[in-house]
């Protein structure tokens, strides 16, 4: 079995940044491949402007915001077209105006297809090759079961209520049936009857429970859903050792893409990438609960396979026992299925 099956990873996912010209603009995406994106994330680096996330399957214009419970926005000047390299944008001046960075994954060109696997019935976009897929549906208010089309188990899902003010909800392998907030700061909480049950997901579902934030009649809701796939993405946690000696934690890649959040305690979300840093150390961050402009601090490195903090300071990555989850995607998998290794930024 080859260590991947994917050798060029920004087929599947791909960071970009641009400079906004507050007019039309058609953003190109330049790695191996070309990337049709199907769920692009931009924002704007140099003003305070909340994220805008759109996708394929909801459509152009229609935005959400990863810093806010808003419901889904018609932002006619926002994105406005997702192209077969790249995708466009209007004058909107959170993706269009000063330095912006676009985080973009690749699904199945915006083609959909309705799945009856769960109790509801689900629209899905999916690209089981890179573990990602795009629902869509709307609840009825009771315990249901959602189908999610990756055939494998879901690792990380993002849900969002479209119609209604209320909070992102992520479920991660690693705080099991504990969700925590995209939009918040605090520490994982547990409520898994009314929000994911207890059941695990499987490799066709996952479970809805009846909290009103999660199942209500007329309720409709996107879901992000991730599996993790060998040399491309891995989504795992550490604990972190408040040392400038900092943790290792192995991906089995150079990572593109980190999200990191503590699970334990009330502190940031933060997103590095390779675009914005493409030489160690890491130190250019956004944080999705909030709209601030990019900071900087002293992360650590983007190593051949995984990342390494190197902050006694950092206690929103590395506070001593604090528990921490992880979201990675891959410049280069260590190892190709050919056997060529990568090499260390």
């Amino acid at each position: 079995m080859p260590y991947t099956n994917i050798d060029d990873p920004s087929a599947y996912f791909q960071t970009k940044t641009y400079t906004g010209n507050s007019g039309v603009q058609f953003v190109t995406n330049d790695g191996n491949s070309d990337l049709q994106p199907d769920w692009v994330w931009i924002k704007n680096r140099t003003v305070a402007y909340s994220h805008q996330l759109y996708d394929s399957s909801r459509g152009t214009t229609k935005a959400l915001f990863s810093d806010l419970t808003n419901a889904e926005t018609t932002v006619a000047n926002g994105l406005v077209t997702f192209n077969t390299n790249g995708f466009g944008v209007n004058s909107a001046a959170a993706v269009n105006e000063n330095e912006l960075v676009a985080w973009q994954w690749k699904a199945n060109g915006g083609t959909t297809s309705s799945n009856t696997d769960g109790s509801i019935t689900s629209t899905v976009q999916v690209n089981q090759d890179a573990g990602f897929s795009i629902v869509t549906y709307t609840t009825a208010g009771s315990a249901a079961t959602i189908g999610h089309g990756l055939g494998a188990k879901p690792d990380v899902i993002l849900l969002k209520k479209r119609n209604g003010a209320i909070s992102w909800y992520v479920r991660h392998v690693s705080t099991g049936t504990s969700y925590l907030n995209l939009n918040l700061t605090s520490a994982a909480v547990s409520n898994p009857a009314a929000t994911w049950t207890t059941t695990e997901p499987t490799t066709s579902v996952y479970s809805i429970g009846t909290s009103t934030d999660f199942n209500i009649s007329g309720g409709e809701y996107v879901a992000y859903c991730f599996a993790s796939k060998q040399g491309f993405s891995k989504f795992g946690k550490y604990v972190g050792n408040g040392n400038a000696n900092g943790p290792f934690i192995y991906t089995g890649f150079k990572p593109a893409f980190v999200l990191v959040k503590s699970s334990s305690a009330t502190h940031n979300w933060h997103i590095l990438d390779n675009k914005r840093d493409p030489e160690n150390v890491v130190d250019k961050y956004v944080n999705p609960d909030n709209a601030a402009a990019e900071d900087t601090f002293t992360f650590g490195d983007f190593l051949s396979n995984g990342f390494k903090w190197r902050s006694s300071s950092g206690t929103s990555f590395n506070e001593s026992g604090t528990s921490y989850i992880y979201m990675a995607f891959a410049e280069n998998p260590f190892v190709t299925s050919t056997g060529i290794p990568t090499t260390a930024r």
